[in-house]
């Protein structure tokens, strides 16, 4: 594969400016080798998409209407029925193609990513590894997951019962604009490789990036009109993405993931949502500071802390606040930012306007109500349009806007604590509960103390990456967080209806003629005396 993005940048020079001349103000080549994958019409709507590391378009991008949309579900509806009697072992089979393809490629993918979000490339690499994971663990265990499951019948030896799974139809996929690449990968092939065909919406901001896993999964064998990618605003396609879905999953904001259940539910369909967070990360009093306040740069500004399981709230006993607290902050101003497509900065920039200015109001909201600002705290156009300084607050309270919503963006909070069940309380004091962590040198305690906290994930000694890197555990939110879970044999298994089929032989489970009713209830309860003692039972 070519890529005349991938080319252009080959030098990888630090100049904000190189950068916005190698995004060009046209759409590059690959770009629309790209979009010819998508279904367009005539007449049809575009936008233009920029680039946040110079604000430079990257790619005009045309926009489904609801007719176009509804094609596109009919095409994937005709698809699925075939793509089902695929056999597993050939859906993994193309899942683990896919596998190589992105670590082969990694580098385009790594280009596309940075140039549509704005990440450092160490945070794009996040993606590239987190989409290979998941197509691995679906490429090797998706089988066994889905196999029919014996179970012990009512009557031993005349009842055999067998656990089913059936692929729910058409997946609906609506994919945020942060992890473009990942959550595309973490929503998408595990509802493939269940035999379901896809209709996904990626948000336009980061669509290349899904277009560019869509190719290359029809490299891997995926069949042409398995996995359709629509483009549009949610104003104009919304409903038909929820009319046309069998099932509908989401990631996004907790006010719109609220209003999308009320209107899935009108259909009786089924879903699942990824929504907010306000994570909090308790520092325990043994825990090792230079350990966990480098595990605070990471949680807290990966990503400019556009990640829905990023910490956004540290908790740190009085004991070592202060130590804490200085060598987070330092090691927060040793922080580079650059616009570059290479590996020197360590955090990128804000992907939209719109979430620049989100941060900023947030963080002058916070110094209006008397908090300190430990480090940061300001935009950094100097660097490039969108980018903010990562940013360290103490003394917030409840008169601040931050303090219990959520900024999205790379501001910390840092709070102390006199005792453990004081600082679980504060952690649990959130409509969310999406990400948590702990740090201790004792792990069995911290363990302990995670098993307490309101969260879907908890990380000990790590902020979010233990987690969010091990597919086969689920993960998802508690509360306000969202309904449902990815990874794991839960995020296969939402994308299948559950079957039961039981075979009776011999014996009735009523009566035989002339036999009392009461003679039968005597017999049964002694039976089921013997049925509560076998095992398996």
């Amino acid at each position: 594969m070519t890529s005349t993005l991938a080319a252009a940048t080959a030098t990888r020079e630090q100049d904000p400016d190189t950068i916005g001349g190698v995004v060009g103000a046209p759409p590059t080549a690959r770009a629309e080798a790209l979009l010819k994958r998508v279904t367009t019409g005539p007449g049809i709507e575009s936008v233009t998409m920029t680039a946040p590391f110079t604000g430079r378009p990257t790619a005009v991008l045309p926009q489904a209407t609801d007719n176009i949309t509804r094609a596109s579900f009919a095409r994937a509806r005709k698809a699925q029925p075939s793509w089902a009697a695929t056999s597993v072992a050939e859906r993994q089979r193309i899942l683990l193609r896919l596998h190589e393809l992105v670590l082969a490629h990694q580098d385009e993918g790594l280009d596309l990513i940075q140039v549509e979000s704005g990440k450092a490339r160490l945070d794009a690499f996040d993606e590239i590894s987190a989409t290979a994971l998941v197509a691995a663990y679906y490429g090797k265990h998706s089988a066994r997951l889905l196999a029919p499951r014996r179970a012990p019948g009512v009557l031993p030896l005349l009842t055999r019962a067998t656990h089913t799974r059936h692929p729910r139809g058409v997946v609906g996929v609506i994919s945020p604009w942060n992890y473009p690449l990942a959550l595309t990968a973490m929503d998408v092939l595990p509802a493939l490789v269940a035999g379901n065909t896809v209709v996904q919406k990626p948000d336009n901001q980061t669509a290349l990036s899904a277009l560019w896993l869509h190719e290359l999964a029809e490299r891997a064998g995926l069949p042409h009109d398995a996995w359709q990618i629509v483009l549009g605003r949610g104003s104009v396609i919304g409903d038909a993405l929820v009319e046309e879905s069998d099932y509908v999953c989401f990631t996004g904001s907790t006010p719109t993931g609220k209003r999308l259940a009320s209107t899935i539910a009108k259909r009786l369909t089924d879903y699942s949502l990824e929504l907010g967070g306000k994570n909090p990360m308790i520092v325990l009093p043994d825990a090792d500071v230079s350990k966990a306040a480098a595990g605070a740069v990471a949680a807290c500004f990966s990503s400019a802390g556009q990640l829905c399981v990023s910490v956004e709230r540290i908790y740190v006993h009085n004991s070592i606040r202060d130590r804490f607290l200085t060598e987070f902050a330092e090691r927060t101003r040793a922080l580079r930012l650059g616009a570059s497509l290479d590996y020197h900065a360590g955090m990128g920039s804000l992907t939209t306007a719109e979430q620049l200015r989100a941060v900023s109001e947030h963080v002058e909201d916070a110094r209006a109500h008397g908090v300190t600002v430990v480090t940061g705290g300001r935009a950094r156009p100097d660097v490039g349009p969108l980018f903010y300084e990562p940013t360290i607050l103490t003394g917030v309270t409840d008169r601040s806007t931050l303090f219990a919503d959520e900024t999205f963006g790379p501001v910390v909070s840092v709070y102390d604590y006199a005792d453990v069940d004081e600082a679980v309380e504060l952690a649990n004091d959130t409509p969310f509960g999406l990400n948590a962590s702990v740090w201790s040198r004792d792990t069995r305690r911290a363990q302990e103390i995670a098993t307490r906290l309101k969260a879907g994930t908890v990380n000990i000694n790590e902020g979010y990456a233990a987690t969010f890197g091990t597919v086969g555990v689920p993960m998802g939110g508690m509360k306000d967080s969202g309904v449902g879970r990815r990874n794991g044999s839960d995020g296969l298994l939402k994308y299948t209806e559950s079957q039961s089929i039981a075979v009776q032989r011999g014996l009735r489970l009523r009566p035989a003629r002339g036999v009392p009713p009461t003679l039968w209830a005597k017999a049964l309860t002694a039976g089921l005396r013997v049925l509560r003692r076998l095992p398996g039972r």
